[in-house]
């Protein structure tokens, strides 16, 4: 059931018609002109009536509340989808002239200061340690420190942590329909949001309704070694992609007759170690980290720039891209030491759970001060949960990435073992991989971005639309907070999410976000 925190607003009224027996929720005031609420569901549903948790919701209320279409349910994972959108509603804000937008929160993930978020003691290991350190040792330490995470927040949790899967999130998703008196569910899924949206369509076909996915992983390829080779693949064309913006535009710094990106990465391989200031160098695969990571689509000028002053012999800006994930991980671990400073004011902690954690954080005794850190790491592995191959295995398997994706996709190897590398297997996933059974219900709409590197396969789904657009993942979010408002991918999205439009077959939109990044 839904439970308020104090007495609803009567701005509430205002709702799609109910479900005949369903109640339909009120919301308080909490902000950022939302309207908040959480949601009473078990721990696990294949028990019912056992022990129960809470998930957060918030409400983004229509502009004319006369005559919403009803709601639709956001979640833009793998972080707290109400926080991302306190921080930058433009992403979603527009859905307001035809809904009342619910964002929802998977289990573990909270607003700021909610108890429903669950803070482990111990951060999860950056991914970029067991890109840069690739022997045995290394291999060893990141897993001993995945492991002590992976206490840390079962600790932390409690009963409820084998509860965070898509699978749970999936029949939250449906009770979260039935409390808000809609005989189907219409849903918004980006990132990691998709996945749950996967979900529910495989679990719930006849309560689906429409339904836009985008830049989800590859939940449809059962086999890992696969899944590895189609993300190399995906993000080696990635820098064919960047190769290609950068012969168009006449501001990029590699914009050259004589040459083109791809060679001039080849020619700084072939020079490595490069020079990056006073005592620092960077080796070739520090080289392919950073162009990895320079290949975000929004950081494609910083990266022209970076690889034309390396090939001018000044690498100091490419050795800068190849830390900027250790950069990202410490810009996470302040956001959620304030997030565990405000939760701590609101709410007295369970003494027993933090003893735990506490005793769980002294015994693991890790490499690193142990910051604080949120269950979103662990909730992939429970979804796909791979045998993590052993380091002789995986070496292998790294070889044939190398293979096929010579220059940076190999990369990607390292990045997708380290999230469950360490963590224990305890059986099966309760929603493994696999490609969903043709099913009876309304067409969901799929957007694939040409520079997406794991959300391909998602048109596998049966009875998907695939709406091709020239950005990668987020398109339709990152579309917004830059004000691209009447973009090709958001007309389509907004004509089926409101009306049932489905773009003809073959539908295919430009990259707005890259195409202003040089006049």
């Amino acid at each position: 059931m839904i439970i308020l925190a104090a007495a609803a607003l009567a701005a509430a009224a205002a709702a799609s018609p109910a479900v005949k027996g369903a109640a339909v929720p009120q919301w308080q005031d909490c902000g950022d002109g939302l309207q908040c609420a959480k949601l009473s569901v078990p721990v696990d549903w294949a028990r019912p009536h056992g022990p129960r948790t809470e998930i957060d919701l918030a409400r983004m209320p229509a502009q004319d509340p006369q005559h919403t279409r009803g709601f639709l349910v956001v979640n833009t994972g793998p972080a707290s989808t109400v926080q991302a959108v306190r921080a930058r509603p433009e992403g979603v804000s527009e859905l307001t002239r035809w809904f009342d937008v619910v964002l929802v929160e998977p289990r573990g993930i909270g607003d700021r200061g909610s108890a429903a978020a669950v803070q482990c003691v111990v951060a999860q290991p950056d991914p970029l340690r067991l890109v840069l350190a690739p022997g045995r040792a290394g291999w060893r330490a990141y897993a001993r420190d995945n492991a002590a995470y992976d206490r840390s927040c079962r600790a932390a949790a409690g009963p409820a942590y084998d509860g965070f899967t898509s699978w749970q999130v999936a029949h939250d998703l449906d009770a979260l329909r039935a409390e808000l008196g809609e005989p189907r569910l219409r849903y918004f899924g980006s990132s990691y949001g998709a996945v749950y949206g996967q979900a529910y369509m495989e679990l719930f076909p006849h309560r689906t309704g429409r339904m836009y996915l985008e830049g989800g992983p590859d939940h449809t390829e059962p086999d890992l070694a696969q899944r590895l080779t189609d993300r190399a693949r995906a993000a080696e064309r990635q820098l064919f992609s960047f190769r290609d913006w950068c012969r168009r535009h006449l501001g990029c710094p590699l914009h050259d007759a004589d040459t083109d990106a791809v060679e001039v990465y080849d020619a700084l391989t072939r020079r490595t170690p490069l020079h990056a200031g006073p005592g620092r160098t960077v080796n070739s695969r520090r080289l392919a980290v950073a162009v990895h990571a320079g290949l975000a689509p929004g950081r494609w000028p910083e990266l022209a720039r970076a690889m034309s002053e390396a090939r001018e012999g000044d690498a100091t800006r490419l050795a800068a891209l190849a830390s900027e994930a250790t950069k990202r991980a410490s810009e996470a671990t302040k956001q959620a030491s304030e997030a565990i400073k405000q939760a701590s004011e609101a709410i007295k902690p369970d003494a027993e759970a933090a003893k735990q954690a506490s005793e769980a954080a002294k015994a693991d005794a890790v490499s690193a001060p142990a910051p604080p850190a949120t269950v979103s790491g662990a909730m992939w592995c429970h979804d796909f949960m791979p045998a993590v191959p052993a380091y002789r295995r995986f070496l292998a398997m790294e070889a044939h990435l190398r293979e096929v994706a010579p220059r940076v996709g190999w990369v990607s190897g390292r990045y997708e073992v380290a999230r469950c590398l360490g963590m224990p297997r305890k059986g099966a996933p309760s929603w493994p991989p696999n490609v969903p059974d043709p099913r009876h219900g309304p067409t969901v709409l799929v957007g694939i971005g040409r520079l997406d590197t794991g959300a391909r396969p998602v048109g596998r789904i049966p009875g998907a639309v695939v709406l091709s657009h020239g950005d990668g993942p987020d398109a339709y979010l990152l579309q917004g907070v830059s004000r691209l408002r009447a973009t090709c991918l958001r007309t389509h999205v907004h004509d089926y999410l409101v009306n049932g439009t489905v773009p003809q077959e073959g539908t295919e939109c430009p990259g707005e976000l890259t195409a202003g990044m040089y006049p």
